[in-house]
């Protein structure tokens, strides 16, 4: 039986994850923009109708609008809230367009920066605060004692009492990272590398494609081998800050290549579009972690900081990595794109944008018990 969790908590834990990390990615962007002399004419958490907000002293409307699904900083002398220069404005004091080439792309790189940081310090502390897992006994981590039905990894010639060395040329640490690496790959050639006699051999094993549910419902697409290990134990090892914010930034790292491969195997029809989420997914997800505990929800929070930051330096018009395209034509061409082709670009990736979460999100319609998903 599967667990629920209610409705409200979903909602709450929905804007508890978004309404932090939008103000942050926002925050990032404007501080940049202020430290380089530009002023910001509207900073607003979510889109459309204004619900609630106050001008400052520098001219800055704060503000709260309706659609909770980001938010942005339009900066004096944006057309609108894309950053899209307005061709038809005058030249105004403090506006985007008069910052350095290099000062406009720290500005928007800024955002995304900001999320990543966030991330690697939520990780650096929670290595800090319970340590580094470490195996009790390294020797005895990643033999293969027997195999599971169907088992790929034994059709391919792995045998009982191997050791699990490295993984297309990737050394194991324990059976967990060797778990991690083999789920990624659903359907996938890899080369397994193991010790067996004193010998080092390396036996390609094609993964077994299989479809899982966790605790909650959601299923997913992972790679098995069908192999089955000895039990261990786990340590944790205290470390410092400087090590921790190492071992943070490498987790960050890879969390990132994580959903970049996750991004090609769903283009390349090695998993369902299924497994793509939009604003109903997101909650539904909010929701269930933040059942399990504040531990469990602010590493969540941290894994989607990293996921709104990959997102948003996507080479995608409208996107802040769509303008750092832009940025990098104009710094090898020695000139800016004609203001309407920036616009055109620009209204193509919001459309494109705008389409893709139209999709998203008949996706977690489609997804929901009524549908019978």
């Amino acid at each position: 039986m599967f667990q629920s969790v209610p409705l409200w908590m979903m909602i709450v834990g929905f804007l508890l994850m978004l309404g932090p990390l939008v103000t942050i990615h926002e925050l990032g962007h404007y501080l940049v923009g202020r430290w380089f002399g530009v002023k910001a004419d509207a900073f607003s958490i979510g889109f459309g109708k204004e619900l609630a907000g106050y001008t400052d002293k520098h001219g800055t409307r704060w503000k709260l609008s309706m659609l909770p699904l980001g938010g942005y900083v339009q900066f004096r002398g944006d057309m609108n809230p894309a950053s899209v220069p307005d061709p038809d404005a005058p030249p105004q004091d403090g506006a985007f367009q008069n910052a350095r080439l290099w000062q406009k792309a720290l500005i928007v790189a800024a955002g995304p920066i900001t999320n990543l940081l966030l991330a690697i310090a939520v990780f650096a502390a929670f290595f800090m605060a319970y340590g580094k897992p470490v195996a009790a006994d390294p020797a005895q981590e990643n033999y293969v004692v027997s195999f599971s039905e169907d088992s790929a990894a034994k059709a391919a010639g792995i045998r009982a009492g191997d050791r699990i060395a490295a993984i297309d040329g990737e050394p194991m640490r324990d059976f967990r990272h060797v778990q991690e690496t083999i789920f990624l790959y659903p359907g996938k050639a890899l080369d397994i590398t193991v010790e067996r006699g004193g010998e080092r051999l390396t036996i390609p094993v094609t993964t077994r494609s299989s479809q899982v549910k966790d605790r909650f419902g959601n299923e997913m697409t992972i790679g098995l081998i069908g192999v089955l290990t000895r039990q261990t134990q786990q340590r944790y090892e205290p470390v410092g800050p400087i090590e921790a914010i190492g071992m943070a930034t490498r987790e960050s790292g890879k969390a990132m290549v994580l959903m970049a491969t996750g991004i090609q195997q769903i283009i390349m029809g090695d998993r369902s579009v299924k497994e793509l989420g939009g604003p109903i997914s997101m909650a539904k997800f909010s929701g269930e972690q933040l059942s399990l505990g504040a531990r469990e929800f602010v590493a969540f929070v941290a894994f989607i900081s990293i996921n709104l930051a990959f997102i948003n330096l996507l080479p995608i018009p409208a996107l802040d990595g769509g303008h750092l395209a832009f940025y990098a034509v104009e710094a090898i061409r020695r000139k800016p794109a004609s203001a309407r082709s920036q616009e055109w670009a620009y209204r193509t990736g919001m459309a494109f944008v705008l389409a893709l979460m139209v999709f998203v999100t008949l996706i977690d319609i489609a997804k929901l018990p009524i549908f019978g998903s």
